[in-house]
């Protein structure tokens, strides 16, 4: 097991469904647990639930898509208990739903704006702090069995998802000399209020017409989904299952497994036709570069 007592989490998105329960699991291995987010109503709820537990816990508004909104978590973080070990970029947004055709730009701004970008101003914002003291630490991003691979009519949500699993993966690397070890996390569907995103929609996001039907359609299916979806007390369990064992794919959903291998497969199989080809003989024994 890992040894967290008295080290310093700061979560993204943590006034309730992951967020919260990542909160929760490691406070009651002994972290001091900083709670950032953007509705600063269940934050106040969040800081009732932790202090009724008696967790260390500090709390934060927190729009991760705002780079100076990280630099004021991170001052308050300091001020409160010196160092920070764990950072987990847990916020995101389901997105807009719909065919190629029916997503606006505003609606691929908010998704990589939050999505994507929240993690890279996070990590950027964190990980020097984390180095800084020389203990080691932890970064888990939080992304998505949708960040395996992708997903119709869902296509802003995968591709931040993807890009969260490909940043995760050059990090582990690169933080590994530091003794940050980095994790991601690849749920499949869990009862959160991920559905309901818009409701904490930043009006520079802001759309003026109304879902299609196609759209409410496939929203409706993702509702479902996730109320269908795994209990976030389970998934706290298995994230910190995981992190003890040093994994750094951390799934939730085993029944997933032979997607991935489907499109492992397919994967291996190009590979073998780009063998194959006459255009590409005189680079076969070509070394491997950094990728």
């Amino acid at each position: 097991m890992i040894e967290l007592q008295g080290k310093t989490v700061v979560i993204s998105g943590g006034a309730e469904g992951i967020g919260l329960e990542i909160g929760l699991v490691l406070g009651r291995r002994g972290m001091n647990v900083v709670l950032a987010d953007i509705d600063t109503q269940n934050l106040a709820a969040a800081r009732d639930r932790m202090a009724a537990e008696n967790i260390a816990t500090l709390t934060v508004e927190l729009d991760v898509a705002l780079e100076e909104h990280w630099q004021k978590v991170a001052r308050q973080t300091l001020e409160r208990f010196g160092k920070v070990h764990m950072l987990v970029n847990n916020a995101g947004v389901g997105g807009a739903a719909g065919a190629i055709e029916s997503y606006d730009s505003a609606s691929w701004r908010w998704a990589i704006d939050v999505n994507l970008m929240g993690v890279v101003y996070g990590a950027q914002t964190f990980v020097p702090l984390i180095k800084q003291h020389g203990e080691g630490g932890w970064l888990l991003n939080v992304a998505s069995m949708a960040g395996i691979g992708g997903v119709p009519y869902m296509a802003a949500y995968s591709a931040t998802k993807n890009a969260v699993v490909a940043l995760s993966e050059g990090w582990s690397t690169e933080l590994e000399e530091h003794g940050v070890k980095v994790a991601v996390l690849c749920p499949g569907f869990v009862k959160t209020r991920i559905h309901q995103s818009h409701r904490n929609r930043q009006a520079r996001y802001a759309v003026d017409k109304a879902p299609s039907k196609q759209q409410q359609k496939i929203a409706d299916g993702a509702r479902e989904a996730v109320q269908n979806g795994i209990d976030v007390e389970l998934l706290g369990k298995r994230v910190m299952e995981a992190l003890d064992g040093g994994e750094f794919y951390i799934f939730t959903h085993p029944s997933y497994r032979q997607l991935a291998r489907q499109r492992a497969a397919a994967i291996d199989a190009a590979f073998e036709r780009a063998a194959a080809s006459p255009l590409l003989k005189d680079i076969l024994e070509q070394e491997i570069g950094p990728f």
